[in-house]
């Protein structure tokens, strides 16, 4: 008796790990065709236009396909992956012709002898075949290589032959990109230490074969953002690098130049010492109370935004084009922008203004460590109300910032240099510092901005005000 194969095998399809999020790419499989997997173990990593996020399988089983190469944009609600939940009760069906993509069609499967699947895995890496073994395996139906495919996997196979692999040796496996770069740089891949699944030779594994290892990346005086990676090395001869657009650079773009030319953005700048603000996180670096808790002048700063907002709470809207409304929000979700190897970034703290400043300071520790490993999820980028982006970690006294897409404000934090200044009538070095506040002005007029960004230079200035104001 045949079983029902639709209910044996299991379609994990593409999830919508955001909000209205339309679609995400697949940055790494974690299985290949064969693994065994159990609900809730983590089979991809997909990129979103918002973050990088894990994803589980809600499935016992063994995969039995894999429907797209890492490295693809697939839409929200596509298969991406097979699962057998019922392994070895009968053969496997065809896959959908609604869920796999053009390239890989199914066309009619050639007569072949019916063999044993060997028991040890070949590692695959999806869409470039199997090497070749000694052991027949069964065609799997509905995945027969179109003409085209076949001609393409022969180039390949042909490409590894030409990096010096003898017949019948162990060939490296690697994309086609990465058997570009290899080639472009000079690099045999048989002498290339994967890091990959299943021994797989990534982009990275070229480039530490090509060139000694970076010197490490200096410690930056405000950790509140995280370095910038280093650039891909250039070949030889070259003029110019393409890099596509996708992920959270595309998503960054698309929200800055929707908010540049939506709202629209005025300006203010001010230059206040810092000094007393100086010296008090020193003095709250020694606190028993602040013990283990990431102290630094940006946590001040966020105090003092979070006490003008208080003082000022118009600055802290939103506006509804549909309804028409102006939206008064009587919370602060404090973005805080952070700067990472996948691009911008603004996760927020949630409801900061309830927090004392013991839990301020744990909450942007969290978020600055999540940011840093490149595990800021989805929900941490949304809700934003008010944002600061401290650009004085990189030396620069400050700039002209552009909203985050439906918030009203964002103030820019310059560095904090030692400067002469007039205190008590001489000139005296002091710690100075610019800030800039950037705001809608269809929700904002300059005496709203002028009256938050003054709050908050006055605070920075005398900061017992954070007691006597809050």
């Amino acid at each position: 008796m045949t079983q029902d194969t639709s209910l044996r095998f299991r379609e994990f399809k593409m999830p919508d790990v955001g909000e209205g999020l339309t679609e995400a790419e697949i940055l790494k499989w974690y299985v290949q065709p064969g693994d065994t997997v159990t609900d809730g173990q983590v089979v991809c990593e997909v990129e979103t236009a918002k973050a990088a996020v894990e994803l589980p399988i809600p499935y016992d089983g063994v995969v039995h396909e894999l429907r797209f190469e890492e490295g693809t944009t697939v839409d929200v609600g596509t298969s991406i992956i097979t699962i057998d939940v019922a392994p070895g009760s009968g053969d496997a069906p065809a896959a959908p012709a609604a869920e796999v993509p053009a390239a890989q069609a199914p066309v009619a499967e050639p007569p072949a002898a019916e063999e044993a699947e060997p028991k040890g895995r070949t590692p695959v890496l999806v869409g470039y075949g199997v090497a070749e073994t000694s052991t027949k395996r069964r065609a799997r139906k509905g995945t027969s290589p179109v003409p085209e495919q076949a001609a393409a996997a022969a180039a390949i196979q042909s490409e590894m032959n030409g990096h010096g692999v003898a017949p019948g040796a162990a060939r490296p496996l690697a994309k086609p990109p990465v058997r570009k770069l290899a080639k472009d740089l000079g690099i045999d891949l048989a002498t290339v230490t994967p890091t990959g699944p299943d021994g797989v030779i990534t982009r990275e594994d070229v480039h530490a074969a090509a060139a000694p290892a970076p010197a490490p990346a200096p410690v930056l005086a405000e950790p509140a953002v995280a370095a910038q990676p280093a650039p891909e090395p250039v070949a030889a001869g070259a003029r110019e690098t393409r890099i596509p657009i996708k992920g959270v650079r595309k998503a960054t773009a698309a929200a800055m130049v929707g908010s540049a030319f939506t709202a629209p953005h005025v300006t203010e700048f001010i230059t206040l010492d810092v000094t007393r603000t100086v010296k008090l996180v020193d003095e709250l670096k020694a606190d028993k109370n602040m013990a283990g808790l990431r102290v630094n002048p940006l946590l001040l700063i966020a105090k003092a935004l979070l006490v003008a907002i208080k003082r000022n709470p118009g600055v802290n809207a939103a506006w509804d084009e549909a309804a028409q409304e102006i939206v008064q929000k009587h919370y602060v979700n404090l973005g805080i922008a952070a700067a990472t190897p996948r691009g911008l970034i603004v996760p927020n703290i949630k409801d900061a203004h309830d927090k004392t400043l013991p839990e301020l300071a744990q909450a942007l520790g969290e978020l600055v460590s999540t940011a840093r490993e490149g595990k800021t999820t989805p929900a941490a980028m949304q809700g934003g109300t008010v944002t600061i982006t401290n650009v004085g970690v990189f030396g620069v006294d400050t700039g002209t910032p552009i909203l985050n897409s439906g918030e009203s404000a964002i103030l820019a934090v310059g560095a904090i240099k030692l400067q002469p200044w007039v205190h008590k009538g001489k000139v005296k070095p002091r710690q100075v510092t610019t800030l800039a506040l950037s705001f809608d002005h269809r929700l904002v007029d300059g005496e709203l901005g002028s009256k938050v960004l003054a709050d908050v230079a006055a605070i920075l200035e005398q900061p017992k005000r954070l007691i006597t104001w809050a």
